[in-house]
């Protein structure tokens, strides 16, 4: 193993003969980095973080205390095959993250973006795809195979069955048990988790024009109450609008579901 003359390891850390360690790399007191792990450029783990696994970290990632990163999955179907976690650029992964290789029944990859967020005490499980800047209030938690997109916002102390989709750029309220899929810039909150609306606060600090959040909310009244079932309603709303992000929520209300979706009341 050859560690690169602009990296730093702290005396007390231990890295395990295999792992590949990039320029400018940090890694601070008591860290454990496995033999399969590769750090990219810039990677920093703070102190007591534990990088494990066939784990690959993006350039320039911050990795904060007591992270535990490449274990493997909690699922009892688990049986030590190879699998993987993909970690993208520029996160930020604060005190106690875990995030769990993948499984061989889910594709063996759980894979996370670029520019996120993840608060203390989140949870990314087994064969879970993430997008890019994507944040993780304290505590929130994603099952296994959930595939959220970009821009996604997960609040605190949240939770995420198994197999659910969240789509681009909707925001998940604080405290909120979601169980079925979620259109795209959509707002859901409440315990059991119910579709509220739009994300207008997210689509207006994106720079979204006005009449293109007028476009959203009047699809939004479609999907509410117009005639047909709620596929029907989403079918015949991509025929018609000319509104992108209207036919990215209509897409995805017709793409394959394993879990359903959240209908507006």
């Amino acid at each position: 193993m050859q560690i690169p003359a602009t990296a730093r390891v702290h005396p007390s850390a231990v890295v395990e003969p295999g792992a590949v360690i990039g320029e400018d790399v940090r890694i601070g007191p008591f860290c454990c980095v496995g033999p399969e792990v590769v750090l990219g450029a810039g990677v920093e783990l703070r102190s007591h973080v534990v990088v494990t696994g066939r784990t690959r970290i993006g350039a320039q990632t911050v990795v904060f205390p007591f992270a535990c990163l490449g274990e493997i999955p909690q699922d009892l179907k688990f049986a030590g095959e190879r699998t993987e976690l993909i970690i993208g650029a520029r996160n930020r992964i604060r005190e106690h993250v875990t995030m769990n290789t993948g499984t061989s029944g889910g594709g063996g990859v759980t894979r996370v973006g670029d520019d996120g967020l993840f608060m203390a005490g989140a949870h990314v499980a087994h064969d879970a795809q993430v997008g890019d800047r994507v944040i993780m209030v304290n505590n929130s938690a994603l099952a296994g195979h959930c595939v959220l997109g970009d821009e996604v916002i997960l609040g605190g102390l949240s939770g995420v069955h198994q197999w659910v989709r969240i789509g681009r750029g909707a925001i998940i309220g604080a405290v909120t048990m979601v169980t079925a899929d979620v259109m795209p810039h959509a707002l859901v909150q409440g315990p059991r988790g119910s579709l509220d609306g739009l994300n207008l606060v997210g689509l207006k600090r994106k720079g979204v024009p006005r009449e293109e959040i007028a476009a959203l909310r009047a699809g939004f009244e479609t999907l509410r109450g117009g005639d047909g079932a709620f596929q029907d309603r989403a079918r015949d709303l991509l025929e018609r609008t000319q509104s992108e992000l209207l036919r990215e929520i209509a897409q995805f209300i017709l793409d394959r579901s394993d879990r359903g979706h959240l209908t507006p009341s």
